[in-house]
């Protein structure tokens, strides 16, 4: 069996993920959720390096714990 990596738009992720899942020649393995959750904190921190979204102070941060 071959592997293939592809990157989808995560607004249209959801909807490519439901048609290959119809494919009977088509195994979807689901992402490790520890990954995912990495992956997402990535992608926070490149969004407040490009100033897209705000820092948030370590104050503030350990106040929510």
């Amino acid at each position: 069996m071959k592997q293939l990596t592809l990157k989808i738009n995560d607004n249209k992720f959801r909807t490519f993920l439901e048609f290959i899942k119809t494919l009977d020649y088509v195994e979807v393995q689901e992402a490790d959720p520890s990954i995912a959750e990495l992956q997402n904190s990535l992608k926070q921190v490149k969004m407040m390096q490009e100033g897209k979204i705000e820092k948030q102070m370590a104050k503030d941060f350990l106040n929510e714990l």
